[in-house]
Parts: C-alpha cells; sequence; structure tokens
C-alpha cells in the first residue's frame, strides 16, 4: 500500500486567491553546454522544441494556464534570441490587471558582478520583487518540458504553513545522484537535502525510489526576501538553491516537498511527464517521442495550451505523387510553412519553414526551422540546426565513424549538424 496517497485538489476559488498574489521568476540564465553547439549562440530555454515551441514556453504557459500572471524572466547567458521570443510571443498579457511577462537580464544591480547563483540571480532583483508586493514567490527552472498547475502547488503550501515548498519527482534510486535528494518525514516534511549525493537516500517503503527536488520552488515572500539577504551576507556560501539556500533552512523553518504527481497536467501513461533536454539524446528522444501515436507529452489539450509566439506561415505542402518521386510524410509531424517536394519523411519532426527537395529520406530526424536539404540527401538520427543548407548527395547518421570528421556525435549515435559545420556562416538571431 502507498505509504502517501494522492490528496483530491482543493478547490478552484481557493488557489485562485493564491495565484493572484504570486509573483513567479523563471532562472533562465543557462547555458545548457551539454547541448553542445545548439547552445553557441542561444540560451539553453530558447532552444526550439516540439515542431514550433521553445523550451521556455512550458514554465510560461504553466504559469498562465495555473493563473499566475506576474512573471519575471531572469536572463544571462547570450540572451538575445530569449528576449526576442518573450518580446513576440509574451505581449498579450495586459498591464491594466496587473499582468505582465518582466525580463530581467543580468545588469550589475547591486555589485560590479553578474549573477554568481540561482540565488544571487534572485537577491539582485530583490528590489525589483518587493515592488509588486506579492504575498507568495514561486521560482521555477527555464528548462524543462513539463505541464503543472502550480495552483494545486500553491495551495498545498498555504495548507501547510509551510515557509517554503519544494516540488519533487519520485525517479529510480541510481539515477539519483544527479539530483538534490530530499528526506522526508510522514506528513512530507523535509528532514534533510543533499545537492548530488554519491550515495542518494531511499523513499521509506520504496527503496528502489529516491525523491529529487524539480528545482521549482514556493516561498512566502518575506520569508524570502530576509534568508536572500542573510545568503548573501555569508561570505562562504556559493549562493545556489540546492547546495546553500535549501540545507541550511530545512533542519530551521517549516520546509515541505510536493509530489509532482499530485499537480501534473495529463498524465497519458499514469506517469507524469518530465523532461531535461539537457543533452543532445535527451532532446532528440523526447521531440521523436511527439511522433508516437499515443505520446506521453499531450500536446493537442485544448483546456492546458502551450503558448508560443505563433508565426503567420501557409500549411505544410507535399508536391509530386509519381512512383519515383513522392512527397509524403509518415508517423511524423510537420510544422507550417514546411514544402516536401518529391522526398520521404518518416518517424521524424520537423519544424517551420523546411524544405526537404526530391529523391531525399529523412528518417528518426529532428529538423529546426529554416532548414533547405536538397536532393538526394540521406539523414537517419539526426539533429539539424536551424539555417542549416544540407548540400545535395549528403548521408549523416548511418556511419557514426565518418560522421565524426564533420559533425557531433553522442554516445547514443544521434549527429548533430550545425551551418558551421557545413562551413556556412549565419547572422541570423537564434
Amino acid at each position: 500500500m502507498n505509504q502517501f496517497p494522492i490528496k483530491p485538489r482543493t478547490s478552484a476559488h481557493f488557489r485562485s486567491n493564491h495565484t493572484r498574489n504570486t509573483l513567479a521568476l523563471i532562472l533562465a540564465g543557462g547555458r545548457g553546454s551539454r547541448l553542445h553547439q545548439m547552445t553557441d549562440w542561444r540560451s539553453k530555454p530558447a532552444v526550439p522544441f516540439g515542431g514550433k515551441f521553445r523550451i521556455i514556453d512550458f514554465p510560461l504557459s504553466n504559469c498562465v494556464n495555473s493563473g499566475v500572471r506576474r512573471i519575471g524572466v531572469v536572463t544571462q547567458y547570450k540572451a538575445q534570441s530569449l528576449i526576442h521570443h518573450i518580446q513576440h510571443g509574451w505581449s498579450f498579457l495586459d498591464g491594466r490587471f496587473k499582468e505582465f511577462v518582466e525580463l530581467l537580464p543580468a545588469q550589475q544591480r547591486t555589485e560590479e558582478t553578474w549573477y554568481q547563483g540561482t540565488v544571487d540571480a534572485i537577491f539582485q532583483n530583490l528590489d525589483i520583487l518587493r515592488r509588486h508586493e506579492a504575498k507568495y514567490v514561486l521560482i521555477l527552472g527555464g528548462d524543462h518540458i513539463y505541464k503543472m498547475d502550480y495552483s494545486q502547488l500553491l495551495a498545498e503550501h498555504v495548507e501547510k504553513e509551510a515557509d517554503m515548498t519544494v516540488a519533487c519527482l519520485e525517479i529510480p534510486l541510481a539515477e539519483a545522484d544527479a539530483f538534490g535528494v530530499m528526506g522526508i518525514n510522514d506528513e512530507w516534511r523535509i528532514t534533510s537535502f543533499t545537492e548530488k549525493p554519491a550515495n542518494p537516500v531511499s523513499i521509506p517503503d520504496q527503496p528502489d525510489k529516491a525523491l529529487v527536488s524539480m528545482g521549482i520552488y514556493v516561498f512566502n515572500a518575506g520569508f524570502l526576501y530576509d534568508e536572500l539577504i542573510r545568503d548573501h551576507d555569508n561570505r562562504e556560501s556559493s549562493h545556489d538553491f540546492g547546495k546553500d539556500l535549501i540545507p541550511y533552512l530545512v533542519s530551521r523553518y517549516r520546509v515541505f516537498a510536493h509530489r509532482f504527481s499530485d499537480s501534473c497536467v495529463n498524465m497519458v501513461s499514469g506517469t507524469p511527464y518530465w523532461r531535461d533536454v539537457g543533452t543532445i539524446d535527451a532532446y532528440w528522444e523526447a521531440n521523436l517521442d511527439l511522433t508516437t501515436v499515443t505520446p506521453e507529452l499531450n500536446l493537442y489539450d485544448e483546456d492546458w495550451p502551450i503558448w508560443t509566439y505563433q508565426e503567420q506561415l501557409p500549411p505544410a505542402k507535399f508536391v509530386f505523387d509519381d512512383d519515383d518521386r513522392r512527397g509524403q510524410a509518415l508517423d511524423a509531424m510537420v510544422s507550417g510553412g514546411c514544402i516536401i517536394s518529391g522526398a520521404t519523411v518518416r518517424r521524424s519532426l520537423l519544424f517551420s519553414h523546411v524544405q526537404v527537395c526530391s529523391h531525399s529520406i529523412i528518417e528518426d530526424s529532428v529538423i529546426l526551422p529554416n532548414v533547405i536539404i536538397n536532393r538526394n540527401v540521406r539523414l537517419q538520427r539526426v539533429v539539424v540546426e536551424k539555417h542549416c543548407i544540407l548540400p545535395e548527395g549528403l548521408v549523416a547518421g548511418g556511419n557514426p565513424v565518418e560522421d565524426r570528421k564533420r559533425f557531433h556525435v553522442t554516445d547514443k549515435g544521434v549527429t548533430l549538424i550545425s551551418p558551421e559545420m557545413l562551413g556556412q556562416r549565419i547572422h541570423h538571431v537564434r
């Protein structure tokens, strides 16, 4: 029997009172170096995902759909692409009703340093936070794919009279050493928190599972501000939530864990969907999963849409129906503005403005926007970056040894192709 049963959801009215009094801050300044050339010119939250979205659209959409409509986006590393996307796609909130998405770039507001850690990134915007007079502060990462009702998290935080609440996942114990791992008691109060431990603790009665942090936190606003100042004054702190602030708080204050399965939206398989697409392999797998008959992530849910910058494009077009030249896509997702001209696309995802010319075959691949694939190209298990022009006759993905001479190939055999690898210089905003 499960020791921690899922509780019934609280009333919508109760939840909405809290969301209106909440300010959300999305930490979107990280590079995501494990994505290699995909983050040479953009931060990880700005990386395209799912045919038409950016990664940051998921936490932003979760906020809007949950009723949290005062949002700050904290940026730092190569933020121009992210800023451009937010300015074009997230300007629909109405400031007359105190709804906004506000950009908070690193600008040395308190000292002559850039953001020195996740806690410091919040501290350096403390004057802005106080100006909004929020009762609760919701802190989110900007680089994960998931659908979550934050109002459920806020309601539980208030019900338990918590000072801080940490959203958590249950994952296999063998994988927990890459996360912040929590120990809890019967009330889900956190009794210990260790960042990336060599020997993670397991969940009570589940020796093969660990409870790990999702990097999603709720604070009572006044409590957070006091702790930001205390941490800033501590010269021995690295100013990080997982390494410094949370371990300090759990033994002194009311810090609780919130189980993601209580607030996850659209659990297709009954298992909460959350993905860190921080490697080429994970990115490729998560995108291709969307092309399956019943993907684990439901993008077709009208009750919990993922919002984004919607470019005005013509429908995808498939031309030629000859025996030796047929434009077709099978088990695939093809976005607006694409033209499949006498080519075959199988088990692949094409973003907008992709042209595939005659006699080319694209299989098990992810093609980002504004790519031209010339004639007789063969791609298999490939990720193609924006603005690539693939020359006629190119073959990639079938021979890792040959591919490594020109491209980046992962340990699992996924090939990444960027314009620079093709000797092409691109000056567009990424």
